[in-house]
């Protein structure tokens, strides 16, 4: 680890969400060496209370000098090394809201504290060797986690599942860098290499590389969603899809065309998938100035959706106002939703040929949602997302990493197939042997760290 990167001092936090007037609970959080000097300054407890490591004590948080309560709370003391920072950490548990917690880091920050930088609790805890880089990675992740799935994903890389193989992986290439060394420095006194087990013992490592890189693709689906606008002329049930999809009446259903002027999103999950559905104003020339408005928004959410829901009214067939709306959004993928078909039957709407993907759904009465949720799953799974369950699924730095190891790995095999001397096999090697260090930590730059904590909040 950089000694360059190393933190100092002792740190100060909110380490919860405040919102005003909502939440019960907020905490102060302090790490360091002088996190319990400036506790005990802060914190009165009545009574005769232990001060001891991984207790919990109830009391009042006191201005040091005025003597003035500013908070009843309790505090949880966490003597180094057992704490998330393998250094003494101190948190102060108060009412929720915005002020209580605010005066409480200003007296800490009064007190000797500085502020505590994106993520550097996080960032000290792998200093200190509590963590590797990879579970640091995945505590963000579980924190933004926004389905069941991507948590579970995210916790299994925290308990390790991702560092254990990645680690195994660096041990083998640091074997036969061993190995190839010391034919290199002790050819005489040693056996001949065995040319076929290091070249088999290359592919199997490119192998599991490759399987872990399978994971690459589903890990950021879990972790950012999708996006899917539902689009189409006005009145053809894009508004009744959303509420019988959402099970709610997030959009304004009228008779009236138009009633849409505005994007209005709502989210859902989708076969663990987090989805960010929009739903837009029906596309149509119109003179109204707030509905033209709405026309270009839906354009442009449609051009920035992973994926296109056309809605159609089967009643009405494939019209021409249909056809141009097809040819503005047919760059993206697109399924065609063709609605209201408990009006009509579906088989007499005549759609262009090359749509491969139609859903049929009457959504006033809540018929076809789950088709469509299959629809869209099937959809990830052709751009070859993985929807089943995996052990961990790495980001894409990770993923950067081992492509990396993988060519390196990939130029050590050339270079032995054209039998140049065993000092050009090291050099490639020490390469993957890096890159795979990368992931966990074990070779990291501080520009490297810089970027991952600072996507963290400042209380983690």
């Amino acid at each position: 680890m950089p000694e360059t990167f190393a933190t100092t001092g002792t740190i100060a936090a909110i380490a919860t969400a405040i919102v005003p007037q909502q939440g019960s609970v907020g905490i102060v959080r302090l790490s360091g060496m002088e996190a319990v000097n400036i506790a005990t300054k802060l914190f009165q407890t009545p009574g005769k209370q232990i001060w001891e490591s991984h207790r919990i004590l109830y009391g009042y948080i006191r201005h040091p000098q005025t003597q003035v309560v500013v908070d009843e709370a309790l505090l949880l003391l966490m003597k180094a090394p057992r704490s998330y920072t393998r250094e003494d950490v101190v948190e102060f548990h108060c009412h929720g809201g915005i002020m209580a917690v605010q005066h409480v880091l200003k007296l800490c920050l009064e007190g000797g504290a500085r502020l505590a930088q994106p993520g550097e609790f996080t960032l000290r805890a792998f200093l200190n060797g509590r963590i590797d880089l990879s579970q640091a990675e995945s505590i963000a992740d579980l924190v933004g986690a926004k389905s069941p799935q991507a948590a579970q994903t995210a916790l299994a890389g925290l308990q390790g599942k991702l560092a254990q193989p990645i680690r195994e992986l660096r041990s083998r290439c640091l074997d036969l860098l061993a190995e190839i060394e010391a034919r290199i420095d002790f050819e005489d006194d040693l056996p001949p290499l065995d040319y076929k087990y290091v070249m088999a013992e290359f592919a199997a490592i490119t192998a599991a590389i490759n399987g872990i890189l399978a994971t690459a693709d589903r890990g950021e689906l879990l972790r950012t969603g999708l996006k899917v606008a539902i689009v189409g002329r006005p009145n053809v049930g894009k508004s009744s899809l959303l509420n019988a999809w959402s099970r709610s009446d997030r959009a304004i259903v009228t008779p009236l065309p138009g009633t849409t002027r505005d994007v209005v999103e709502s989210q859902l999950v989708v076969g663990g998938i987090p989805i960010q559905v929009l739903d837009t104003a029906g596309i149509r020339e119109t003179d109204d100035t707030v509905e033209k408005i709405g026309v270009m928004r839906s354009q442009k959410a449609a051009d920035s959706a992973d994926l296109v829901l056309l809605t159609i009214d089967a009643s009405q067939g494939w019209t021409v106002e249909d056809g141009e709306i097809y040819t503005k959004v047919n760059h993206r993928p697109l399924i065609l939703v063709i609605n209201k078909i408990d009006l009509a039957l579906p088989e007499n709407v005549n759609y262009p040929p090359e749509i491969q993907d139609t859903v049929e759904t009457a959504a006033a009465v809540n018929k076809g949602i789950d088709a469509l949720e299959i629809a869209i799953l099937k959809k990830v799974q052709l751009g070859k997302v993985q929807a089943a369950d995996l052990d961990f699924a790495i980001n894409q730095r990770q993923a950067a990493a081992l492509v990396k190891a993988q060519i390196s790995l990939q130029q050590t095999q050339v270079t032995i197939e054209q039998n140049l001397p065993l000092d050009f096999w090291t050099i490639d090697l020490r390469d993957a042997i890096y890159a795979l260090g990368e992931i966990t930590g074990e070779e990291v730059t501080e520009s490297v760290l810089e970027r991952i904590f600072a996507r963290f909040c400042i209380g983690k």
